[in-house]
């Protein structure tokens, strides 16, 4: 039995502490912080059942962050909060002694530029220490990479390429919302593009690569797009044999003419712009005026679908595995009063949670998530919510 500190208020906070609270057999006590506390409050109140505790803090500030943690003692700190604030958090875990766990890598505040390059620095650190920090423990980077895994220890002698796609077939009604933190999406989308191919990364630009892809289970074809995303970086690294790797996401016309429109009158810009003799970030102010993503669980219908394609040779010959999980909107929000977009990285952060509390997986260090057996990971997974499904092909079949 564990007493975990979940730092973020947000819809993925918000899923991560129901969660907890239902794993009764693992943690026994739930602390959730952010740096508006009401906010943890009304998560609390969602969950009489079970006696979670909050806390303000701001996860800027490695003094505020060390002095929580003292006081709280958990064994394991989840952050959910925004990628800024990767660092610090780590800082004040490995200053406490206490172990980490994140679900997006580190991004600058003032560059749309995310990498693991930052928090792989730390591994000395943590080791020294017999500390365990957990990288990207969501759905994609986290499931994704678990899938990945599992082609390689199961499926393929050797994965050669992976296409992981991610398509969000839900409606939500508005005429432009974004479902997770608007400044985070935004900015992930249009930043460049980067896929590995041959031993490098390859640049393009934001959204250049268009292809259909026919999603299983009634969803149908889709357009995807091609764009970066950080598990390709940690795959390549930890799974060597692939020689091609590629992530791909559904965008509906909707919402790349919004984009567009707003890219162009420099809404999506990062650089401060003086405002009435006051500076101010266009990208921060649209997410003030945008609805609120915690906003959009009631009035979300449809499905996601989150996999990834492997291809790879199986006994001398080439073979590609489909691995994937399918999840409901509405059936999420009945659950935890979220929409699937949270669901789908609030489980797996509290299932990586379990792996570590309960010493399947633990060792000192950093980590991403391939570098652990996917199996038992994937079990508990399952009984939380996001079963998975495997499609295996006799030959590789190509997105058109």
């Amino acid at each position: 039995m564990s007493k975990v500190l979940i730092i973020g208020a947000g819809g993925v906070g918000g899923v991560v502490t129901h969660k907890c609270a239902q794993a009764r057999d693992v943690f026994s006590a739930i602390t959730l912080a952010s740096r508006t506390e009401s906010k943890c409050r009304a998560i609390a109140a969602q969950i009489p059942d079970f006696p979670v505790q909050t806390a303000q803090v701001d996860a800027d500030n490695v003094p505020e962050l060390v002095a929580l943690i003292k006081a709280e003692k958990p064994q394991l700190v989840i952050n959910v909060a925004l990628p800024y604030q990767d660092l610090t958090i780590m800082d004040a875990c490995l200053e406490t002694g206490v172990d980490y766990l994140d679900t997006a890598n580190y991004e600058p505040l003032d560059t749309a530029k995310f990498e693991y390059s930052w928090q792989w620095a730390y591994q000395d650190r943590f080791k020294e220490k017999g500390l365990m920090a957990l990288l990207g423990s969501g759905f994609d980077p986290g499931v994704t990479n678990v899938y990945t895994a599992l082609a390689a220890k199961n499926y393929l002698d050797e994965v050669q390429e992976i296409d992981i796609i991610d398509a969000n077939a839900g409606n939500h009604g508005q005429p432009f919302a974004t479902n997770f933190n608007p400044e985070i999406n935004i900015r992930e989308v249009t930043a460049p593009c980067r896929h590995w191919e041959n031993g490098q990364w390859v640049e393009s630009g934001p959204l250049g690569t268009k292809r259909s892809f026919d999603f299983p289970e009634g969803i149908g074809p889709m357009n995807i797009y091609r764009m970066y995303h950080e598990e390709m970086e940690s795959l390549v690294k930890h799974i060597p044999t692939i020689k091609k790797a590629q992530f791909w996401m559904t965008f509906s016309d909707n919402y790349l003419k919004h984009l567009e429109v707003l890219q162009n009158v420099g809404m999506t810009r990062i650089d401060e712009v003086e405002f009435n003799g006051q500076k101010i970030v266009p990208l921060q102010f649209l997410k003030a005026v945008l609805p609120d993503p915690g906003s959009l669980g009631p009035l979300t219908k449809g499905r996601t679908c989150i996999g990834v394609v492997a291809k790879g040779i199986k006994d001398g010959k080439k073979k590609q595995v489909y691995i994937y999980n399918i999840c409901d909107h509405e059936a999420c929000y009945r659950e935890v009063k979220s929409q699937a977009i949270s669901y789908t990285t609030g489980v797996p952060a509290v299932v990586g949670a379990i792996m570590m509390l309960t010493g399947k997986w633990h060792q000192a260090g950093v980590y991403n998530m391939e570098q652990f057996d996917p199996e038992p990971f994937l079990d508990v997974l399952s009984k939380m919510g996001l079963p998975h499904v495997v499609v295996e092909e006799t030959d590789w079949l190509e997105l058109t």
